[in-house]
């Protein structure tokens, strides 16, 4: 299995250039076609001196500002992108989340920044992108330009959502140099310790060697990252927990901490 094809997203308000580097360096290591895509939205209300409104002539020029903007993404994508990738560009004035959904259809991986804000408008919201796009989701670590991944920790319970990431993240475990399958649980039984060998030897039959660690606690986010760190990972494989609130996503406690965290790779399934 490889990325045959990889969507990379360009946040408006964030430089170009990293993100575009990192989907080069991409689409090189695996051989694939790189589809770079921008898009930003005017809000259905704006502000005025009389407070919130609908101001036909003001959303007008902010959806030129956007145009432009998203010209000047394009320009820069090309120039960075050589020759020797075959990509596309797309572009749209929506919502990026909205946007990036609908094409993901057109790739086997997602790659955007750490940019999630609360203007929906301008920035994509990973978490409801990682649990709808159908396709992993690389968020990158800040204004990084390469995922080396050669150290990658796998968070692993037995559940649907992490059997998808394990399978989604197989082109990054057969290069790196060291994989660590890890669970945190209060509980470590023979049925834990029997799951973790199990999917060691899943990667095994991919050519991958993997060591598992058993660590004794409560699952929680700060956890799985403390443990990252010690052992230099700069690649966090999870799952993706959550469910629809309201027509808003509400997450477990570990996936959360992953989407606010943005010192380090992390690739998420659903």
């Amino acid at each position: 299995m490889s990325y045959k094809s990889i969507i990379v997203n360009l946040a408006v308000d964030a430089p170009p250039a990293p993100m575009v580097k990192l989907g080069v360096e991409l689409a090189e290591r695996f051989g694939a076609y790189l589809i770079g895509l921008a898009a930003a939205d005017v809000p259905p209300l704006v502000a005025t001196g009389d407070g919130m409104a609908y101001e036909g002539e003001i959303m007008q020029i902010q959806r030129t500002e956007i145009e432009k903007r998203l010209a000047e993404l394009r320009a820069e994508f090309e120039r960075l992108v050589p020759a020797s990738i075959t990509s596309e560009w797309g572009q749209a004035v929506c919502s990026p989340t909205r946007f990036l959904g609908v094409s993901a259809c057109a790739a086997d991986l997602i790659v955007t920044g750490s940019e999630e804000g609360e203007n929906v408008y301008r920035a994509v919201d990973i978490g409801s992108l990682a649990l709808g796009a159908g396709r992993p989701v690389l968020v990158a670590a800040s204004n990084i330009e390469h995922v080396m991944a050669k150290t990658v920790l796998a968070a692993w319970k037995d559940t649907r959502e992490a059997r998808r990431a394990m399978a989604d993240a197989l082109p990054f475990l057969a290069k790196a140099n060291e994989v660590v399958i890890v669970t945190i649980d209060s509980d470590c039984d023979d049925n834990i310790r029997d799951s973790l060998a199990d999917v060691a030897v899943y990667l095994e039959h991919h050519g991958i060697t993997a060591r598992t660690e058993l660590i004794r606690g409560e699952a929680d986010g700060d956890r799985l990252l403390t443990f990252a760190r010690s052992i230099h990972a700069d690649l966090i494989v999870s799952g993706a927990y959550g469910h629809s609130r309201l027509r808003e996503w509400a997450f477990g406690g570990v996936t959360r901490t992953l989407i606010e965290e943005s010192s380090i790779n992390r690739l998420m399934s659903y």
